[in-house]
C-alpha cells in the first residue's frame, strides 16, 4: 500500500529537501485556466517538493562581484537537472505502486494567459503586435504566454496549463506567501524552488501552514526593490486569495517593471552597463528604467531587453538577476531576532550595513 510516508522518504532519499502533500480539492475554486485540477482530472493528491536555493549562490550578488552562480545553479542548476531527477526517483516509486504519477517541473512562460500579468496569449491590436514584434525579435520573453493556444476538446482548458506554483505549495503545506509575493517556508525563508507531482492515489494530508507569521511586514523588500516594483506595506493594494480557508496574501506588484528590473537591474545596479549608455538613453530604449515613463508593459521591457542585451549573456537561458529586494533583503530580515531563519548560519548573509549601490 502507498503511503504518504513512502512517498516523503523517496522524495528526501532522491535530494528533496521539504516534501509535503495536500488533496486536489484545496484547489476548488481557483479560476479554470490556472487550476490544476485540469491537468489530471482523477488526481485525488498534489504532492509538493521544495529544493532549497544555498544562501552562498547570493554571495557573489550581495558584494556585487559574481552574477553567474545564482541563475547557472539557483535556477538552472535546480529547474533543469536536480528537480527533475527527483521528480523522476518519486515518479517511479509511485507508478511501481499501481498508480500514475504526472510529473510538473518548475516551469514558466507556456500557458495561455500571461504568468506576468494573467492576460489572455494574444491582447494586442496589429499594430501594437508589430510595434512589440519589432523589439521583440523572436525573443521568447514577449508576453510570457503560449499566443495561439487553444483546447483541444470541448470542456478541456488550452494547453500548456499553468498554475501558480506558490500558492500550490501552501496547499500543501510547506510555508505561506511573503508581501513580495515570494513562498517563505521556515527552514529556508524564500531561499527555495518548488516542482510538483499529482497523482490518483489517496494520501495522508499535511495541514496547511498556521503557525507564527513567516512575513514580518518589515518592508525590508519594498525598500530594496530598485524598481519601486513592490507597494508599500501601508498601501492597501494588496492581493487576496482564499486557498481552502487559508487567507493568503501579498504586495499587488507591477509584475512587467518586476521582469525590467530583475534582469536588467537599472544605473545603480546594474555593473555590466556603461554609464554612458544609461546617460545615452538612445531612443528612449531605456525609459522605463530611467523613469521616464511610469508605463510598465511588454512593449516597454522589450526596449529595454533589445538595448542591453548585448552587455551581459543569458547564461543557461536564465537572466542574471541584479536586484534584491526579494530575496537578499527578506533573507537579511529574517535572520534577524525573530525571524524564521535567526540562527541558521554563523554570519548574516549582510555584512555591510546597506546593499551596495552604483555611485553613478
Amino acid at each position: 500500500m502507498l503511503t504518504s510516508k513512502m512517498i516523503k522518504e523517496a522524495a528526501f532519499e532522491a535530494g528533496a529537501d521539504l516534501c509535503g502533500i495536500g488533496p486536489m480539492s484545496r484547489f476548488d475554486g481557483a479560476p479554470d485556466v490556472m487550476n490544476p485540477q485540469f491537468l489530471f482530472p482523477q488526481a485525488k493528491s498534489c504532492i509538493a517538493m521544495a529544493f532549497r536555493i544555498p544562501r552562498g549562490v547570493q554571495r557573489g550578488i550581495e558584494e556585487g562581484t559574481q552574477f553567474y552562480q545564482y541563475p547557472s545553479m539557483a535556477y538552472g542548476g535546480i529547474n533543469e537537472i536536480h528537480a527533475p531527477a527527483v521528480l523522476h526517483h518519486v515518479g517511479k516509486v509511485i507508478e511501481d505502486a499501481g498508480y500514475e504519477a504526472f510529473v510538473y517541473r518548475n516551469t514558466g512562460a507556456r500557458g495561455a494567459v500571461s504568468d506576468m500579468d494573467g492576460t489572455p496569449g494574444n491582447t494586442l491590436s496589429p499594430e501594437e503586435q508589430i510595434e512589440v514584434s519589432k523589439h521583440a525579435k523572436g525573443k521568447t520573453a514577449h508576453h510570457r504566454s503560449v499566443q495561439f493556444t487553444r483546447p483541444a476538446e470541448e470542456g478541456k482548458q488550452p494547453p500548456d496549463l499553468q498554475f501558480q506554483f506558490r500558492l500550490a505549495a501552501v496547499a500543501c503545506g510547506l510555508g505561506e506567501i511573503g508581501w513580495s509575493k515570494m513562498l517563505l517556508t521556515p527552514e529556508f525563508g524564500p531561499l527555495q524552488r518548488v516542482a510538483f507531482i499529482f497523482t490518483d492515489a489517496e494520501l495522508e494530508y499535511d495541514e496547511m501552514y498556521s503557525g507564527k507569521p513567516l512575513c514580518r511586514k518589515c518592508g525590508a523588500c519594498v525598500r530594496e526593490c530598485p524598481g519601486g516594483c513592490i507597494p508599500a506595506i501601508k498601501s492597501g493594494k494588496t492581493v487576496t486569495v482564499d486557498l481552502a480557508g487559508k487567507k493568503c496574501e501579498w504586495g499587488d506588484i507591477d509584475m512587467w517593471r518586476c521582469y525590467a528590473f530583475y534582469t536588467h537591474g537599472g544605473r545603480y545596479f546594474n555593473p555590466f552597463v556603461p554609464k554612458e549608455v544609461f546617460d545615452k538613453n538612445e531612443n528612449g530604449m531605456l525609459d522605463l528604467l530611467e523613469g521616464v515613463t511610469d508605463v510598465a508593459n511588454e512593449k516597454e521591457v522589450m526596449k529595454v531587453y533589445t538595448a542591453l542585451e548585448k552587455y551581459f549573456p543569458s547564461w543557461v537561458g536564465y537572466n542574471m538577476a541584479k536586484c534584491g529586494g526579494c530575496i537578499r533583503a527578506c533573507v537579511s530580515m529574517l535572520e534577524k531576532k525573530g525571524g524564521c531563519m535567526e540562527g541558521r548560519f554563523e554570519n548574516p548573509l549582510r555584512r555591510e550595513m546597506k546593499a551596495w549601490k552604483m555611485d553613478r
